[in-house]
């Protein structure tokens, strides 16, 4: 009889011994996981800054333009009066050269 406990007590013993081991390694594929998980987070993290940083500074080009095409909308006004202005000028030298032209004859 202790031949038989002390062979079960054996493969008891193998048996904890084994499922101990699996349980260890099953641990260490979780770290290692975790660890890669980790890693693609922190990167993932830089990823957003990196993005948040190019929306602000885009966002900035975006109030420059907005300024840029106000700026522009005053100057077309502006072309536009003085076009009226030489329409109205050169309207008025063709009746000047016009009333020269009948004071000549």
């Amino acid at each position: 009889m202790t031949s038989a406990s002390s062979s079960s007590a054996r493969s008891l013993f193998a048996e904890s011994k084994q499922r101990l081991a699996e349980r260890v390694q099953v641990n260490m594929n979780n770290i290692s996981s975790l660890t890669r998980q980790i890693q693609r987070g922190s990167k993932s993290n830089e990823l957003l800054s990196k993005a948040a940083r190019d929306f602000a500074a885009t966002e900035n080009l975006m109030e420059n333009s907005e300024e840029n095409l106000k700026k522009m909308q005053l100057i077309a006004v502006h072309i536009g009066y003085q076009y009226e202005s030489i329409q109205k000028s050169a309207q008025m030298l063709l009746e000047i050269k016009e009333q020269v032209a009948q004071m000549q004859r």
